[in-house]
C-alpha cells in the first residue's frame, strides 16, 4: 500500500472551501484505478494545520492519477491553502 499526504496551512475562513475542494479530488480519486481511500484531517495542537491524505494500492497508482488531474484539480480548487509538506509513505508492516 502507498500512502501520500499533502500537509496544509489554511486560515479559519477558508476551511469550508478547502472540505469542498477535498471532496471534489476524492470524487476523481475514488474512480481512479488503485484508490483505497482518503482522509481529510486537522494536525492537533498546530493551529491552521491539516491534511489530506490519500491510500492507493500502488505508487504507480497515484502517479497515474495525478499525471491525469494534478493540474485541472489545482485549477478547480477555490480554497487558498499554503503547503507545507508532501509525504510519500510505503506500508510496510499492517496489523488489524
Amino acid at each position: 500500500m502507498f500512502t501520500h499526504a499533502v500537509l496544509f496551512e489554511i486560515k479559519a475562513k477558508e476551511i469550508k472551501a478547502y472540505c469542498k475542494d477535498c471532496k471534489m479530488w476524492a470524487g476523481y480519486a475514488k474512480k481512479a484505478k488503485g484508490f483505497i481511500r482518503y482522509l481529510t484531517v486537522k494536525r492537533l495542537e498546530y493551529k491552521n494545520q491539516y491534511a489530506s491524505v490519500y491510500e492507493w494500492n500502488s505508487k504507480q497508482d497515484h502517479g497515474r492519477f495525478m499525471k491525469k488531474f494534478h493540474d485541472w484539480l489545482v485549477s478547480k480548487s477555490k480554497a487558498k491553502v499554503k503547503v507545507i509538506g508532501y509525504y510519500n509513505l510505503k506500508v510496510i508492516d499492517e496489523i488489524r
